[in-house]
C-alpha cells in the first residue's frame, strides 16, 4: 500500500521536493535531517540550502462534509503523479447545531425575563458573507492550502469550482461549450440527478443498484430534456413505466406520486449553496497569485471513469480539471485523514436546560505546559497501561489527563509527568 511522500524543507525552511519515506528514514538515521512536523510528516535538512524542484500542483475537490486534497508532481518520465493526498473532514454540521442551540437559549431567556423593547434591525452583512457553517469549510480548506504552500514547492492550483453547471442543467440545448455537445453533458446531468434523488430509484426506492435516467413526462408525449423532467429509475421500474406518464404509472400509489411531483419541482438552491462556498474558495485561491485551474464535477467524474479509478475524495481531487485527464496514482494509496476539531469554544459559561448559566469555565487553556489536542508520547512505566503510546490528550486542571492513543483509540487517564510533547494542537486530528 502506497504511503504519502514525506515533505522536505531546507535549513532555511524553504520547501524542497517531497521524498520517499525510506529516503526520509535514512536521512534521519544519519543525522542529516530532523523531524519538523509529525502530521503531515515533514523533515528539515540540517545542511542543505536550496535545490532543484519539479512542478507541483495542489488539487482540491471541495465537498459539503469532506474535501479531497492531492499534490500532483509533473515528472519528466512518468508525467503527472500523485505524491501526497489528504481528506479533510469539516465540522460545519456541529457549528450549525451549536448556533441553533445558542439561538434557542437566547429566545427562551428573553421570553422569561423582563420585557425588552424591540430594536431596529440595522445590521448589515458584508459583501460575500457566508453563514458560519459554510465559511468554516472555506477557512479550513484555505488553511491547508496555505500550509502546503509552505511545505511543498507548489507552482499551480486546481479546484473543482462548481459541482454542477446550473446553466447547462437548465438549458441542456444551449451551445458554446464542449461538454454541452459531447460526452461530458451526460456526466453533468447524471451527477446532479444522483444528488437530487438520493442515489436511489424514485419509483421503488431501490439502492445500490444500476440506475437509469428516466423522463417523468415521456418525450413521446411532449416531455422535455430539462433536468426538472428527469429522474432516476432502476431497470425493472424503467421498463414497467415504458412511455407512460408518471401519474398513470403511479395511480395506485398517490403518496409516492406526490413526493416525486414535489421533488421534481425543487429548485437548484442546494447546488447554488454548494457552489457559493466554492466561489468563495476560488477567490481565496486567486488571491494567492498562482495560476488556478478550474473544472466541474461532471468533468471530474468523467476523468475518473476514463482512467478506471475508484470513488474517493482524494482521487476526485487528483482528477479535477483538464490536468486530471491523465494522472498516475495508486488506488491503494493511504491518504492522510484530517478532521477539524476547532481551537476550543467561545462559550464562557455552562448552561442549564433553560439557558441560564450554572457555572463558568476556567479561563486558562494550558496546564503544566499542555493543552487539549496536543500530540504526545506517553511512556508509562508500570500499571495496567504500561508501555509506550502515541496519541492525543485532553487536559484537566489537575495532574490527570485524558489520553487517546492513535493505535486503538481506547481512552485512559495518564499523569502529565509521563508525557513528552511531539506537536502542539493545531485544531485538527490526524489518522494515517
Amino acid at each position: 500500500m502506497t504511503q504519502n511522500r514525506v515533505l522536505v524543507l531546507d535549513k532555511n525552511r524553504q520547501p524542497l521536493m517531497p521524498c520517499h519515506p525510506a529516503r526520509a528514514r535514512e536521512l534521519l538515521r544519519k543525522g542529516k535531517a530532523a523531524v519538523f512536523r509529525r502530521h503531515p510528516f515533514t523533515i528539515i535538512l540540517k545542511d542543505r540550502e536550496g535545490g532543484e524542484v519539479q512542478q507541483i500542483r495542489i488539487k482540491l475537490d471541495p465537498g459539503s462534509k469532506e474535501t479531497g486534497m492531492a499534490l500532483v508532481a509533473h515528472f519528466a518520465r512518468r508525467g503527472p503523479t500523485v505524491i501526497w493526498a489528504g481528506e479533510l473532514t469539516h465540522q460545519g454540521a456541529a457549528i450549525r447545531k451549536a448556533l441553533e442551540q445558542r439561538r434557542a437559549h437566547r429566545r427562551f431567556r428573553r421570553a422569561k425575563l423582563r420585557y425588552r423593547a424591540p430594536r431596529f434591525d440595522n445590521r448589515t452583512r458584508r459583501e460575500g458573507w457566508l453563514p458560519p457553517s459554510l465559511q468554516h469549510r472555506v477557512d479550513t480548506t484555505m488553511t491547508w492550502v496555505e500550509r502546503l504552500l509552505r511545505w511543498a514547492p507548489v507552482s499551480a492550483l486546481s479546484q473543482e469550482l462548481v459541482r454542477f453547471d446550473t446553466q447547462a442543467l437548465q438549458n441542456p440545448e444551449s451551445s458554446g461549450a464542449e461538454y454541452q455537445q459531447g460526452t461530458l453533458q451526460g456526466y453533468e446531468v447524471r451527477e446532479y440527478l444522483l444528488e437530487k434523488w438520493g442515489r436511489k430509484c424514485a419509483y421503488c426506492g431501490a439502492e445500490n443498484v444500476s440506475l437509469e435516467i428516466d423522463h417523468i413526462h415521456p418525450r413521446s408525449k411532449g416531455g422535455s430534456d430539462r433536468v426538472s423532467n428527469l429522474t432516476l429509475a432502476c431497470r425493472p421500474c424503467n421498463q414497467r413505466k415504458a412511455n407512460r406518464d408518471v401519474a398513470e404509472f403511479l395511480e395506485k400509489d398517490p403518496k409516492r406520486l406526490a413526493r416525486i411531483e414535489a421533488q421534481r419541482k425543487a429548485t437548484l438552491k442546494d447546488a447554488a449553496a454548494v457552489n457559493s462556498t466554492r466561489w468563495a474558495l476560488w477567490r481565496g485561491l486567486v488571491a494567492i497569485g498562482l495560476p488556478v485551474e478550474v473544472g466541474t464535477g461532471g468533468r471530474t467524474k468523467w476523468n475518473r471513469h476514463r482512467q478506471n479509478y475508484p470513488k474517493a475524495h482524494w482521487i476526485d481531487a487528483a482528477c479535477v480539471g483538464e490536468s486530471g485527464g491523465a494522472v498516475r496514482l495508486d488506488a491503494d494509496h493511504r491518504p492522510l485523514a484530517i478532521r477539524a476539531m476547532g481551537h476550543g469554544e467561545r462559550q464562557q459559561a455552562r448552561l442549564n436546560r433553560y439557558g441560564f448559566p450554572v457555572g463558568h469555565k476556567a479561563g486558562a487553556k494550558r496546564f503544566l505546559g499542555f493543552q487539549t489536542g496536543d500530540i504526545v508520547r506517553a511512556v508509562i512505566p508500570a500499571g495496567k497501561y504500561a508501555g509506550t503510546f502515541l496519541g492525543r490528550i485532553a487536559i484537566r486542571f489537575r495532574p490527570s489527563f485524558s489520553f487517546v492513543p492513535s493505535a486503538d483509540g481506547k481512552v485512559f487517564d495518564v499523569h502529565p509527568k509521563h508525557l513528552t510533547l511531539l506537536q502542539r494542537s493545531d485544531g485538527y486530528v490526524y489518522t494515517q
